[in-house]
């Protein structure tokens, strides 16, 4: 038995709400079609299968489809409004209804289109070569249905590519063709490109990232919670999603796929249709929910701490600065939280990784002192400093860390300690130093998480690896080792054990050898990637 057809929920007051729309279905894939069918009805707009008298607005690829379908005479006498289908996708990526003055298709005394692109969406490009990827497009000419326009100088513009679902650009026109495109003076000048890119093929939204974002929220606050087998399950759905050779635009696209049954289904179609999840907005004005997330987020309080200061009655910050359990590094977390929420520029983190490279270099000659995380990614600003410290010669990094944090103390740039041991000399933990705590800009009082971690340099690449990050990166190359039978961390790549009942074991003794990040990736199989490339 076929499943029953769900009704869609309408909105009374949806941004939508009074508009009577009619789809000139012409030159639109049917998938993109229903959905932006369902997400205007659930905002409050009734969609009309025939052109009738309630007909408020006509949306539709440009003028020529719509004389396709309707005759000059027949359109002169329709009061309402013929809008390109941008104006919709617009507004549903703003999250408001935008002006229509801006999305007009106009039609002159005899019915010819006027004041608009040649083409707006074309969801079968003869030319396979083209991409929606804005850096593919460059310098490439696209075959419009009477002149060629020269696609130029995509790269200076990536604001407009994150802000809209079309790759922006600037055209070469002849005198005439100015005169005959004059519908972009009518236009504000941050609209012009999307008209200007009107030949390009239609992308559509990236909603796997906008539901790997909610997942991964949804993860953390499972987490918070102690409910591990939840967060578990999103997190194996984020990895799937990851993984997606395509880009989601219905949930049929993900029948049957390994780690998403229906519940989760469900999550995505409401996520692709309304671009937010009522799971999480519930969550996110839970009391509890709130105050557990909040308290987690104290350097050294973990989910089980979190739930039994909420047990216990603190709702506050200032609740748990009255709790006399908290531990010492409890307690620096919470005194320094608004300092480590600051973001650090990343001209501050470079002079100070210049600051630890020279005083390494004092006490250790050819010491190798490298900043990782978002800084070595490229980033603007950092959330903390991550520190990766080796030595060519593999026997000399022993013994440093200490002296080193010895002599950043003395110099007041190192100030409260939170984790410090050195097994680097004690031969444990595979041989790493690690020191975890609070540093200074040089002339400020204001605190700064850093991590200090000493690798052999036999182990140095896989350390590299992980605490340059990103977490997506690193957890898809402990998938990827994981399906090559191996377990990998920030210490080396090690064969996996058989545990019990088919379950994952314990990673065994024997570490593979490799020297570079570019080995690593390439035994597992992963394209290789810069670090500035590992933001994904």
């Amino acid at each position: 038995m076929s499943p029953k057809t769900k009704k869609e929920q309408s909105d009374p007051h949806g941004m939508f709400s009074g508009m009577f729309v009619f789809f000139v279905a012409k030159g639109v894939q049917a998938r993109r079609l229903q959905i932006w069918k369902q997400r205007m009805v659930q905002m409050g707009a009734v969609i009309e299968e025939r052109f009738s008298k309630r007909v408020t607005h006509v949306l539709a690829v440009d003028s020529h489809t719509i004389l396709q379908e309707f005759d000059s005479h027949r359109l002169s006498r329709f009061k309402g409004r013929v809008l390109l289908y941008q104006w919709l996708e617009d507004s549903l990526k703003s999250g408001e209804k935008l002006s229509e003055d801006l999305y007009v298709l106009k039609l002159d005394s005899q019915g010819e289109g006027i004041n608009e692109p040649e083409k707006f969406l074309d969801p079968k490009p003869t030319d396979r070569s083209i991409s929606c990827e804005p850096h593919q497009l460059q310098n490439k000419k696209i075959k419009s249905s009477s002149e060629d326009t020269e696609i130029v100088n995509l790269g200076s513009n990536e604001d407009r590519r994150e802000n809209g679902p079309l790759s922006s650009t600037s055209t070469a026109s002849s005198p005439g063709e100015v005169e005959s495109l004059n519908y972009a003076d009518k236009r504000p000048q941050h609209l012009d490109a999307e008209n200007e890119a009107s030949s390009l093929p239609y992308c559509p939204p990236d909603q796997n990232k906008k539901i790997t974002e909610i997942f991964g929220k949804l993860v953390n606050i499972y987490r918070a919670m102690g409910e591990d087998r939840r967060s578990f399950s999103y997190h194996k759905a984020i990895s799937v999603i990851e993984k997606l050779p395509f880009k989601i635009e219905s949930a049929d696209q993900i029948e049957n796929l390994p780690s998403i049954g229906k519940s989760m289904k469900d999550h995505i179609q409401e996520i692709i249709t309304i671009g937010k999840l009522s799971k999480l907005e519930h969550f996110e004005t839970d009391e509890k929910v709130q105050t557990i997330s909040l308290f987690g987020e104290v350097w050294g309080i973990g989910p089980a701490t979190a739930l039994k200061l909420y047990d216990k009655g603190h709702r506050t910050l200032d609740d748990l600065r009255n709790d006399d359990s908290l531990t010492n590094a409890q307690k620096l977390g919470l005194k320094y939280f608004d300092d480590i929420r600051q973001r650090i520029p990343r001209h501050e983190v470079q002079e100070m990784e210049q600051i630890l490279q020279k005083v390494g270099e004092d006490l250790l000659p050819g010491v190798t002192i490298i900043c990782g995380g978002s800084y070595r990614r490229g980033k603007a600003t950092c959330g903390d400093i991550d520190i990766i410290i080796t030595h060519p010669d593999g026997t000399s990094h022993k013994g440093f860390l200490p002296r080193f944090v010895n002599r950043l103390k003395d110099m007041n740039f190192l100030r409260e300690d939170l984790i410090f041991s050195s097994h680097s000399e004690e031969g444990t933990d595979s041989g790493v130093g690690t020191y975890f705590g609070f540093c200074t800009y040089p002339g400020r009082e204001l605190r700064h998480r850093i991590d200090l971690k000493v690798y052999p340099r036999d182990i140095y690449a896989f350390g590299l690896v992980a605490w340059t990050g990103n977490d997506v990166l690193n957890r898809r190359l402990r998938q990827q080792a994981e399906s090559k039978g191996f377990r990998l961390d920030d210490t080396g790549l090690f064969p996996s054990t058989q545990g019990s009942g088919g379950k994952r074991g314990t990673k065994g003794s024997a570490n593979m050898k490799l020297y570079t990040e570019r080995e690593v990736f390439d035994f597992l199989g992963v394209p290789w990637l810069e670090p500035h490339e590992r933001n994904l």
